[in-house]
């Protein structure tokens, strides 16, 4: 089992930044890829960005490429998700996600979720 906690959202002006953290818990965090989900209502879970074991490959959605930068240190068992230029479009919850098999960007292919962390963006 993987146990993962978000942190890092709030309420901030578009145009602003945040920049979420998730921790793991375990000895296992270096062999997941990870990747960053949100969720806004009314609406289906999107990918957001995701990166691979050793964070020497990452991937961004076209909407927030650019924006966001998704980043992993494995001596802390954390990923993070900087956002830059904020949205208001932006506003969901934001979970972080453990995959096994690899980096990818659906929501199927991640074991593990964590509770999820509000961003609010207005405008």
């Amino acid at each position: 089992q993987v146990q993962l906690v978000e942190s890092g959202g709030g309420l901030v002006q578009a145009g602003g930044s945040l920049r979420l953290s998730c921790a793991a818990s375990g000895r296992t965090f270096s062999s997941y890829a990870m990747g960053w989900f949100r969720q806004a209502p009314g609406k289906e879970r999107e990918f957001v960005a995701s990166i691979s074991v050793s964070g020497g490959r990452t991937y961004h959605a076209d909407s927030v490429k650019g924006r966001f930068t998704i980043s992993r240190d494995n001596a802390k068992n954390t990923v993070y998700l900087q956002m830059n230029t904020l949205k208001p479009e932006d506003t969901a919850v934001y979970y972080c996600a453990a995959a096994p098999g690899g980096v990818a960007s659906s929501p199927q292919r991640y074991d593990y979720w964590g509770q999820g962390t509000q961003v609010t963006v207005s405008s």
